[in-house]
């Protein structure tokens, strides 16, 4: 479902965009089939989670995630994708973890809508 987004919010989320590194759903796709090792985070809502997410991903809303990133990626060199619904979000977040000190953040542009579009891999 698409979202009407305030003009704020988007001058929010393409000041964020700029800050931060974006992979393409291929990108995140081919990371996952060569068994790389990075820490895949689904910043969407819990139900939007449980509805299906992208294999291996670890659930951690934007609401609670730099509360609970730490426990999750302890590593501040690790590399951390994280993606939501369609690139909005994940870019919010990716750019506070960038704030928070971790190094290697990346958004995945496309989102959740994205990836199931394409019918790429999921998991419920």
């Amino acid at each position: 479902m698409a979202h009407k987004h305030s003009p704020q919010f988007l001058a929010l989320v393409e000041a964020a965009r700029k800050q931060v590194k974006e992979l393409s759903i291929e990108d995140v796709k081919g990371k996952i089939e060569a068994g790389g090792d990075f820490v895949l985070i689904d910043c969407r809502e819990a139900e939007e989670f449980s509805r299906g997410h992208l294999p291996g991903a670890q659930h951690l809303c934007k609401g609670i995630l730099e509360r609970d990133i730490e426990m999750a990626a302890p590593d501040f060199g690790r590399e951390i994708v994280i993606y939501c619904g369609g690139g909005f979000r994940s870019a919010l977040s990716a750019e506070s973890l960038q704030k928070m000190g971790y190094k290697n953040v990346r958004s995945m542009w496309g989102g959740w809508r994205a990836w199931s579009g394409a019918e790429f891999p999921t998991e419920t």
